[in-house]
């Protein structure tokens, strides 16, 4: 039986298509793994499907056995997106995303092409267009650096903040020691409601006080 190569390019050029178009999504997003990761894991997906397949003979019987530890496999690299760090988990979307990311890969190889599109359509949906429609639902941690004269300043502020329903998961003060000044270095991680205007409400209240400087906020 003769191997088809259109057959075969076609089969990786979807796989390829499919996964940069939620690689894109992701760099868009700015995580840790973007377009150039996320068609990677789908073309190497369909190939390691393709080489089940036709690498080892036609009259092999479980062709599926290679396929199979890419499921397992593609673990390892999403635990590598995953940060634990300050009591805050980070990159489990991220992680999600590679892992159906290799299911699309396998479905472009095996020629499941309707089926990629579809899981690549609602994977989009899922992460674009809903993330757009129902902002406020659902909590976020916010990182803020920020510096301040005293610790008073800071412990005012956070006051300030968890009157107003916000929760502080973990906070650090490093004390600065300049050639004219002392000064205190805060970085902050909060929990709140996702939206627009609960970060501008954030941000209101450190103008509050005119002797905390704002130098990072991640989220």
């Amino acid at each position: 039986m003769e191997t088809n190569y259109l057959d075969l390019a076609i089969r990786l050029g979807f796989a390829l298509l499919l996964g940069g178009a939620i690689g894109i999504e992701r760099e868009y997003r700015v995580k840790e793994a973007g377009f150039r990761t996320h068609f990677l894991v789908a073309l190497g997906s369909a190939l390691f499907c393709i080489v089940s397949q036709y690498g080892f003979g036609f009259d092999l019987k479980d062709s599926s056995r290679v396929a199979a530890q890419v499921v397992s496999g593609i673990g390892f690299l999403g635990a590598g997106t995953i940060i634990f760090q300050k009591n805050v988990v980070r990159g489990l979307t991220t992680a999600a995303g590679l892992w159906v990311t290799a299911a699309i890969g396998l479905a472009c190889g095996t020629g499941m092409y309707m089926a990629a599109t579809i899981t690549t359509l609602m994977v989009l949906l899922g992460l674009e267009v809903l993330h757009a429609l129902i902002p406020r639902h659902g909590v976020t941690t916010i990182e803020l650096s920020f510096s301040a004269p005293d610790k008073d300043s800071v412990w005012a502020f956070i006051k300030k903040i968890r009157h107003e329903g916000m929760e502080v998961q973990s906070y650090e003060l490093r004390d600065r020691h300049m050639p004219n000044s002392e000064y205190i270095e805060a970085n902050i991680q909060l929990k709140m409601k996702r939206g627009t205007e609960n970060n501008n409400r954030m941000i209101e209240y450190l103008n509050e006080f005119q002797d905390v400087r704002l130098s990072a906020a991640e989220g």
